[in-house]
């Protein structure tokens, strides 16, 4: 159900592109004949290499682009970069976020819950992924078809939550969730062409993951690789008619 071919520009944008699943979806996204570019974002602490290997693979095919999703003037310059675009993007894919980095773990109990953390958390898993659509949208024809999608996690399920814990990590994530639907019922009227949909990736092999993989059963550790497959078969796939659904990586709904 993916976008005729006439209607496609060529261009995709991913936003957390430099390590994991970001690199991923970049890399197996320029491997597709009819993608001409891809607009991929680091934040300015970043490790490039990555993206460095994939500038010297493909050259001015891969646009990279220095963003910080919790900064003002770094998404008003993205917003620019964006403005630029002749045709606007076919697909958006936000994958970045944060699970833990220096000072921040996810909490066990309710002692371990730090204020400073908490908004930590939703700075850059919630609002980060809605300004960052706030800068994406104007510059997209109304009537375009287009997808944006942004990684989700099951633990930000309300309905699924049966081991509690890691407050933060989950409610930013159900935070991202509801905003994603909110962001859908609004595209309805005002950008009656677009997509918007949360993905559940998937347990994968990456720096975010890697400190909690102990029991974890390794048929349900994922490669980045097989993940960004999944992840834009499910973008391909979606339907008019699932823009705001909350989607596992194997294309089904999971519960609020």
């Amino acid at each position: 159900m993916g976008m005729p071919a006439a209607e496609q520009n060529g261009v995709r944008l991913v936003v957390g592109a430099s390590r994991g699943i970001g690199l991923a979806l970049t890399e197996a996204q320029l491997a597709e004949p009819e993608v001409r570019r891809v607009i991929a974002t680091f934040r300015p602490t970043s490790d490039c290499r990555g993206l460095e290997r994939l500038a010297g693979l493909y050259g001015d095919r891969l646009h990279s682009v220095e963003l910080d999703v919790t900064d003002d003037s770094s998404l008003a310059s993205f917003r620019h970069c964006l403005d630029q675009l002749d045709g606007g993007v076919d697909s958006a894919i936000h994958a970045a976020g944060i699970l833990h980095e220096a000072g921040l773990q996810p909490e066990k109990s309710l002692a371990d819950c730090n204020a400073a953390n908490l908004l930590r958390l939703f700075e850059v898993n919630s609002i980060g992924p809605l300004m960052v659509a706030r800068s994406l949208l104007p510059a997209q024809g109304r009537r375009r078809p287009f997808s944006f999608a942004v990684l989700s996690a099951m633990v930000g399920s309300i309905g699924d939550n049966r081991l509690g814990g890691w407050y933060g990590y989950r409610a930013s994530k159900a935070a991202l969730n509801q905003m994603i639907r909110t962001l859908a019922i609004e595209c309805r009227v005002n950008y009656p062409g677009a997509r918007v949909l949360a993905i559940h990736p998937g347990t994968t092999d990456t720096a975010l993951s890697r400190p909690f993989q102990r029991n974890v059963k390794p048929h349900k550790l994922y490669t980045p690789e097989q993940t960004a497959a999944r992840i834009l078969r499910v973008i391909r796939e979606a339907g008019p008619a699932q823009s705001g659904s909350f989607l596992n990586w194997d294309g089904k709904e999971i519960p609020w």
